[in-house]
């Protein structure tokens, strides 16, 4: 379906479902989350749901692709600062220590979409996935940049240490773990780089 008005723009209704789709599933979940109240909330009719979405699984593919699109844009906004390739990984760190410190921070969407669509057939898992691919791959480039070896077993590091940041994150005191993660991604620098 389209998403656009006549003028090419994303339509009101359709930015509403989405903000308030977003909005409620970070904060709740999604399979606690029903269309009725996502529609209520966001004051449209149940007909312009379906005119924007197929249904309620549409809807949360485009809350994942949001999110994927925050944080491509959080990572092409380090690289437009043009460091050293060691300080863009910490820089990619330090912008995950900053979500982590933010208001309602309730862990990684990702993750938690796939604690709730464990079926690795189904779309929001594989979107989930997709997203992961994507930065690991991403990850993986800049500590290979930065001169890790093998690149690919740091960037699997950096992954782990940020999902567990990410879950510790809404647990334990965001500054502690956040120190954490920016610590184990020096440590992580100075030991795949032979810098010891």
């Amino acid at each position: 379906m389209s998403a656009s008005t006549g003028s090419g723009s994303t339509s009101q209704a359709r930015s509403r479902l989405l903000g308030t789709a977003t909005r409620i599933f970070y904060a709740e979940g999604i399979h606690s989350v029903g269309v009725d109240r996502i529609i209520a909330e966001a004051q449209v009719t149940r007909a312009t749901l379906y005119r924007h979405f197929k249904g309620k699984e549409d809807l949360i593919l485009a809350y994942l692709q949001l999110a994927d699109r925050g944080i491509r844009g959080q990572v092409e906004a380090v690289l437009d600062q043009d460091l050293t390739p060691a300080d863009t990984v910490r820089a990619v760190a330090g912008s995950i220590a900053e979500g982590i410190h933010s208001q309602g921070f309730r862990g990684c969407a990702f993750l938690n979409a796939a604690a709730e669509f464990p079926d690795p057939a189904h779309p929001v898992h594989r979107a989930v996935l997709a997203h992961r691919q994507w930065f690991l791959d991403t990850v993986t480039e800049l500590l290979g940049r930065a001169g890790c070896d093998p690149a690919e077993t740091a960037g699997r590091h950096f992954v782990m240490l940020r999902d567990g940041a990410m879950a510790a994150g809404c647990l334990f005191d965001p500054a502690l773990v956040s120190e954490t993660l920016l610590n184990g991604v020096d440590d992580l620098l100075r030991t795949a780089t032979g810098a010891l």
